[in-house]
C-alpha cells in the first residue's frame, strides 16, 4: 500500500509539472465557457423566467434551480476532455505512458496517477465555478458547498470508463461518439436546465441512466436544502459504481496495452 501511494503521488507530481506549463491554454474551455454558461442562462434566460413566476421551479429562481446542474456538467465535461486526447496521446502518439512503465511504475499506478490528475483539473475548476455561484447567489442553502465533491465524483464516474475506452482506440474518431452521443445529450438531457419529468418517457429513464442525472440531482438537492438521505445514498453508490468499474477496466486496458 506504501509503495501504491508513493509511486502515485510520483505520477502525480509529473502531471502537475506538465500542468504548469500547458494551463493558460485551458483557460477559456474550463473556466470561462461554464461561466458564460451561468450568465447566459442563469441570469439572461433566468430573467425571462423568473418574470413568469418560479412555481414550476418549487419557488426558487431559475439560476439557484440551473446552476448546481450546471456544476455538475462542469465536472463532466472536464473529466471526458482529460481523459480522452492525453489518454490516447500517452499510448499511442508521445507514448510517454511506455516511459514511464519502464521505471518500476505498474500500469495501474500509471492509471492512478492520471486520475489523481484529472480529480485535480475537475476540483480546481469547479472550485473557481462555486465561488462564482455563491457571489451570484446561486446557492439556496450552505449544503450548496458539498456540490463541489459531488462535481468531483461525477467527474471520476465518468473520466474512468472513458479512459478505458480509450485503450481500446487505434485514432481519435471514436471521441467523436463520446461528445456526440454522450456528453453532449448528456449535458441538455439531464436534468441541469429542466426536470426530465417534462421529458417522453422513454427519455426520461435514458437520463436516469446517466451518472450525470444522479449528479445533478444530488447537487441540486444539496443546494435547495431538501435532501433525502436514502436518495443521496443511491446517487452517491451508483456514481461510486461507475468509478469502480470503470478504474478496473482502465487497469485492464493499460495493462493490455502497455504490457500484453
Amino acid at each position: 500500500m506504501t509503495l501504491a501511494l508513493e509511486n502515485g503521488r510520483r505520477q502525480f507530481d509529473y502531471w502537475l509539472t506538465v500542468y504548469k506549463r500547458t494551463w493558460k491554454g485551458t483557460l477559456v474551455s474550463s473556466f470561462l465557457l461554464p461561466l458564460l454558461y451561468l450568465a447566459a442562462m442563469g441570469i439572461g434566460l433566468g430573467s425571462f423566467v423568473d418574470s413568469n413566476g418560479t412555481g414550476a421551479l418549487g419557488g426558487v429562481s431559475y439560476l439557484q434551480y440551473i446552476a448546481p446542474g450546471l456544476l455538475a456538467s462542469t465536472g463532466l465535461q472536464i473529466a471526458v476532455g482529460e481523459a480522452t486526447y492525453p489518454v490516447l496521446s500517452g499510448l499511442k502518439w508521445q507514448k510517454f505512458y511506455y516511459s514511464m512503465i519502464a521505471t518500476p511504475l505498474r500500469p495501474a499506478d500509471v492509471v492512478y496517477g492520471q486520475l489523481a490528475f484529472i480529480a485535480f483539473r475537475v476540483t480546481s475548476t469547479c472550485l473557481v465555478f462555486l465561488v462564482v455561484i455563491t457571489a451570484f447567489g446561486g446557492l439556496e442553502s450552505p449544503l450548496g458547498l458539498l456540490g463541489l465533491p459531488v462535481a468531483l465524483l461525477v467527474g471520476m464516474a465518468a473520466a474512468a470508463p472513458v479512459a478505458a475506452y480509450a485503450t481500446k482506440l487505434e485514432n481519435d474518431a471514436g471521441f467523436a461518439m463520446i461528445f456526440r452521443f454522450g456528453v453532449v445529450p448528456a449535458f441538455l438531457f439531464s436534468g441541469a436546465f429542466f426536470p426530465v419529468s417534462q421529458l417522453p418517457n422513454w427519455i426520461e429513464w435514458l437520463a436516469y441512466v446517466s451518472p450525470l442525472w444522479h449528479g445533478v440531482e444530488l447537487s441540486r438537492d444539496l443546494s435547495l436544502g431538501t435532501v433525502d438521505p436514502w436518495m443521496a445514498l443511491l446517487n452517491v453508490g451508483y456514481l461510486s459504481a461507475w468509478f469502480a468499474i470503470g478504474t478496473w477496466l482502465a487497469v485492464r486496458g493499460f495493462t493490455r496495452k502497455l504490457v500484453g
